[in-house]
Parts: structure tokens; sequence; C-alpha cells
């Protein structure tokens, strides 16, 4: 578990997870809208293609990021309603060729990898601005 107490940390928080990541992995994030799941992805980008610019892909879907030793992907699944519409994204042509993080994860739940990572992001009622992070390891 991780405490962060700023959006500086949350990102710091995400750049330190992504130094272990390996082409193939994936990461499920979850987490309420506006509690950082954003700023957790701008850190892994630092460290797996340092020069992106990240900005959530509300409308595109999927942010390709380059500049690493390998493609890093970045979903926001909010607008996918369906396996059509999932299937439309090029998804599964993604997740083999790089690092993916994908908001919204919970719905597509049921086309995760067999191995992942989920990232929980959670807003502590203590303070505004302090966030609890908790990684997991999953495999089905």
């Amino acid at each position: 578990m991780i405490f962060t107490h700023s959006t500086e940390e949350t990102e710091l928080a995400g750049q330190d997870f992504a130094l272990n990541l390996e082409k193939g992995d994936f990461v499920a994030m979850r987490g309420d809208l506006g509690v950082g799941k954003t700023a957790f992805i701008r850190g892994m980008a630092r460290c797996l293609a340092p020069k992106a610019r990240v900005q959530s892909p509300t409308y595109q879907i999927v942010n390709e990021y380059r500049g690493g030793e390998f493609p890093f992907y970045h979903f926001d699944m909010y607008r996918i309603d369906d396996e059509d519409s999932l299937l439309s994204t090029g998804y599964f042509d993604y997740i083999e060729n790089g690092v993916c993080a994908v908001e919204w994860s919970e719905k597509i739940e049921d086309f995760l990898p067999e191995e992942y990572y989920v990232v929980t992001i959670l807003k502590r009622p203590d303070n505004v601005d302090s966030r609890e992070i908790i990684i997991e390891r999953v495999k089905q």
C-alpha cells in the first residue's frame, strides 16, 4: 500500500511502479472519477516513454506513447459498452506488443489477460489531496 499527498507524489508512485514493467505487462486501473488514475499513468510514462505528453484518452479510447524500449498504450474504457465496441478499438492487437495501462478496466473485466496488475486508487477521507494506492498482481 502506498500513500500519497499530492498529484506529484501520485505521479512518482506511478514512475516507481513502472521501473520493473516489461513488454506484455498489463495494468488495470481502478478508482473513481478524478481520483488520480491519469496522474499515476503520467508517472508510468516518465519511465516507459519519457518524452510523452500524457492526457486522458477519453474520446480517442487509446493513446500510444513511444520513446522507450517498447510502446506504452494508455486506454480509457469509460465509453466502451460491449464486446463489439471493444473489438473496434483494436484492443487485442495492443495487449501483447507493449505495456498497457487501462482506465475503467472494470468495464472490460471479461477481456482482461490471464495475468495483470490491478492498481486501485482511493481518496483518503482525512485530506482531499491524499490517496491510497493498492497494487496487486492477478493470475487467473
